[in-house]
């Protein structure tokens, strides 16, 4: 049952993807089992994403698949070893900016991964991420922004984060629009990721997972 939620997910299948998802709960299926299935499922989208059989419409639907996939599951992790997570990661869109597709299936991807993800949402000034770092201790920060008034606000957030003395507790990555070298050097961020892939990769590298 479970290689078939792999395959419903890898394949597009939303629909069979939350059926299948209901349907081991209902059994009694162990939850940890069921997100190492969309781990694997989203291990094999994130590689045909990366060669380019895949693109951005495939990594949106399965981040809302891993979402109500997730919704379902969760309820039921209480007490099993899937509260072990691998590590802490906050995110959230910079002040001025509210798009948040791009940061939500970077969340989505996070989580089924095995992080321990905040998303703080949309419009978020540099305080309130100085707070959330202090409260929740992550060991990677994720600034997203789409529009290039973003770029300023990244600038501002990481300068804040540093001014409270919590930039060398944290590694900050930056994305969701036209990020380069060049704006990761304006922003003072530690990496850019070009995709939720690539956002994974990197925590992965920074802490493991």
């Amino acid at each position: 049952m479970s290689e078939k939620l792999v395959d419903a997910i890898v394949n597009m299948q939303e629909e069979e993807a939350i059926s299948l998802t209901n349907e081991l709960i209902e059994g009694g299926e162990d939850p940890v089992k069921i997100l190492d299935a969309c781990r694997e499922a989203v291990g094999v989208v994130g590689k045909r994403f990366e060669e380019g059989t895949y693109f951005l419409p495939e990594l949106i639907m399965a981040g809302e698949m891993m979402s109500q996939i997730s919704t379902i599951v969760k309820p039921k992790l209480q007490g099993t070893q899937e509260s072990k997570k691998a590590g802490k990661v906050l995110i959230g869109t910079v002040e001025g900016d509210i798009h948040d597709i791009g940061k939500d299936i970077v969340t989505f991807m996070l989580d089924v991964n095995g992080f321990d993800v905040l998303d703080l949402g949309i419009d978020i000034p540099p305080a309130k991420f100085v707070e959330a770092i202090k409260d929740f201790q992550p060991e990677v920060v994720g600034l997203s922004g789409f529009l290039t008034l973003a770029f300023d606000s990244m600038v501002e957030t990481v300068k804040a984060i540093k001014d409270a003395g919590l930039r060398d507790q944290v590694k900050i990555m930056i994305g969701g629009g036209q990020i380069d070298d060049v704006i990761k050097e304006y922003t003072g961020a530690d990496a850019y990721g070009l995709d939720a892939i690539a956002a994974v990769n990197l925590t992965k590298g920074w802490i493991g997972g």
